[in-house]
């Protein structure tokens, strides 16, 4: 088989898996609700049946907001990869998680009685430190993985400022502490209206720039040869990444390894082909997000765990994983 023709099978795989964990995000969790039992209820029209108000106010939001934050999450760690041309770059690695966890730490200490703002508050951090780190490592002679240290560095100071912030106002923990586990638990269809369109936008803009993504992994000086302006580029693809995933934890918390986890996955099936790579990471991506949640949800019922912690489970061995074989090829 062909690539063109592996990257599309890929991309329709992603489209049914995708499909297959809405399904059961909606049916599964504390109270399963068979998918019989909701369509009758709502064809009904019956707003006090016990299984539409489960899945139209709890279940619903929730799948939508694991769809939404899994598929920026992921392509936004793609478009860093590609970008850095370094398989461990991800947002939660090179500190853009952590600027918006010191946002929303700030958020909540400062200003306690405007909850509402912390969404905001996480976005803006988010992006405040993607462009930081980009200014920082942009210069004459900056190598690939002269961004990954300066957002590794970036990551310890303001990981520094969010424990300072904890240490000196524990109210502001207490207000922000679901956020920085990161979880869906609290997701209404209004928390979504202010980061669908960034994610949209996001999304749009990375499948536009999937050509200029396989010409920048060639190499800065090939990418010059062909005649891209480098730097404009990849500060477009940063920017769009950082959108991206600030978007995604504004609501989500701070959900890592899922820009780290997933494209590794797509990419290893399908290769490199960031035309087929992206599409495919969003739905992997969202897909992989509802099925962690449903487990989330299932496995300790009627108790559960944030999404977040589970996340880390999967992605911290994963990232040593990432370390060893890297080590390896080198030595090879």
């Amino acid at each position: 088989m062909n690539s063109r023709k592996k990257g599309m099978l890929m991309v329709f795989c992603t489209i049914a898996l995708t499909i297959v964990s809405i399904v059961l995000g909606l049916c599964l969790g504390s109270t399963q609700v068979s998918p019989a039992d909701f369509m009758r209820a709502f064809l009904a029209g019956d707003i006090t049946d016990p299984a539409y108000r489960i899945v139209i106010h709890s279940r619903l939001p929730r799948v939508l907001g694991a769809l939404l934050a899994g598929s920026a999450l992921a392509v936004s760690g793609a478009i860093l990869q590609a970008v850095l041309q370094n398989p461990l770059a991800s947002p939660n690695i090179i500190g853009v998680n952590s600027g918006a966890g010191l946002m929303v730490l700030l958020c909540s200490a400062f200003l306690p009685s405007h909850p509402a703002l912390l969404p905001f508050s996480a976005f803006l951090g988010a992006l405040a430190t993607a462009m930081l780190i980009f200014a920082l490592a942009m210069g004459p002679g900056v190598s690939r993985i002269t961004l990954v240290l300066t957002g590794i560095a970036m990551s310890s100071i303001l990981g520094a400022g969010m424990n300072c912030i904890m240490i000196l106002y524990p109210d502001a923990y207490i207000g922000a502490s679901t956020f920085l586990v990161g979880g869906l638990s609290g997701i209404t269809l209004k928390s979504l209206n202010f980061p669908v369109a960034y994610i949209f936008v996001g999304l749009v803009l990375a499948m536009l720039l999937r050509r200029d993504m396989n010409i920048i992994s060639l190499g800065t000086e090939t990418a010059r040869s062909l005649g891209m302006s480098v730097n404009v580029i990849r500060f477009l693809l940063i920017f769009t990444s950082a959108i991206l995933a600030g978007a995604a934890v504004s609501f989500a918390g701070l959900i890592g390894f899922v820009g780290l986890i997933v494209p590794h996955a797509i990419r290893f099936l399908i290769g490199n082909d960031n035309h087929y790579l992206v599409p495919a990471s969003a739905f992997g991506g969202a897909a992989f997000v509802v099925l962690c949640d449903v487990i989330s949800r299932v496995a300790f019922a009627p108790y559960e765990i944030p999404v977040g912690i589970l996340l880390s489970f999967i992605g911290g061995p994963f990232f040593i994983y990432l370390i060893i074989r890297n080590r390896r090829s080198n030595h090879d």
